[in-house]
């Protein structure tokens, strides 16, 4: 059927190359004032410290110092894999509950979109936060309505009976959200793969990654079960060949700025994972694409009927 035609397809038409938005640097006059604030990463529904012990620190566009975050390395993600496994009932929840989670998450980052807009600013420097958050909300409440939707349907045979063809969660998913719009897009790629029952691991924003760990606090108050989301920060090229290359993740999706298209494709060959990468394109985050997300957060098991006279 079209779900087994979908993976030979590419999209129509023409996309321009993903831009690379470096991190700021730090500025040789920087003055640092007030206590430092080191944003840890997030496993298994708590806030852990990364297991190399480094850090980076992360500037504003004019020059201020925002925080640190950790720097994720192969433990992490392995720690992350082991939290995803522990949480491995949330593929087995009904769709109207995983609904009532998004709906609920939704809701808990409209209580702190103007905290959340100002983040933004002040780390890309442009004056679209509020913007950019309005739109996370309206894309949480988008994929809470498809929850309980995304349906199998019933097929034709040529011989006596019917097929039926129904939707199941990839189950854990590994991606890497894009530099442009670190909320929008991180939640763009939560949204899908939590409403169709999967599990997720993301790599954040490289240059704006503040966003994410601000998130996970929304999330530990949205009944997120812990190890359905799980968030990581650092070098997406680091990063990439470890996810990629994984014997325990069934799929990685790359939105990154850099592209790492052909990087993730060989190293996931191995274990034949599902693969959903940019190829060095830029997606427009402003639309929700629902059709190409859903797919991609879902697998096909066809289930032959025979009858008789």
């Amino acid at each position: 059927g079209w779900e087994g035609l979908r993976a030979y397809t590419r999209p129509k038409g023409k996309s321009k190359a993903v831009s690379e938005i470096a991190a700021m640097p730090s500025p040789n006059d920087a003055k640092i004032h007030g206590i430092d604030r080191t944003a840890k990463l997030y496993i298994g529904g708590k806030q852990a410290r990364p297991d190399g012990g480094y850090s980076r620190a992360v500037w504003s566009r004019d020059g201020k110092l925002l925080g640190h975050v950790g720097l994720a390395n192969r433990k992490d993600l392995r720690n992350a894999v082991e939290a995803m496994n522990a949480a491995a009932g949330w593929s087995h929840t009904t769709g109207h509950l995983r609904a009532q989670i998004l709906y609920y998450l939704g809701e808990n980052l409209s209580a702190r979109a103007e905290e959340f807009a100002r983040r933004l600013n002040g780390m890309t420097g442009k004056r679209t936060g509020r913007q950019e958050v309005d739109a996370s909300i309206d894309r949480l409440f988008t994929w809470a309505a498809w929850a309980d939707k995304f349906d199998g349907r019933a097929k034709g045979v040529p011989i006596r009976g019917i097929a039926l063809a129904m939707n199941e969660p990839v189950g854990k998913i590994a991606a890497f959200a894009p530099d442009d719009v670190p909320l929008l897009g991180l939640v763009s790629l939560i949204g899908p793969a939590l409403a169709m029952g999967n599990r997720i691991t993301l790599a954040a924003s490289q240059p704006y990654p503040l966003a994410a760990t601000d998130f996970y606090q929304v999330l530990d108050t949205s009944d997120v079960p812990g190890g359905v989301v799980n968030i990581l920060t650092g070098s997406h090229a680091e990063l990439a060949p470890q996810m990629a290359g994984h014997m325990d993740l069934d799929a990685v999706w790359t939105f990154s700025g850099s592209d790492l298209s052909a990087t993730i494709e060989r190293e996931a060959a191995g274990n034949l994972k599902r693969t959903w990468v940019n190829n060095g394109k830029a997606r427009d985050w402003s639309r929700t694409d629902a059709d190409a997300f859903l797919a991609a957060a879902t697998e096909t098991k066809t289930i032959w009927v025979p009858y008789g006279e």
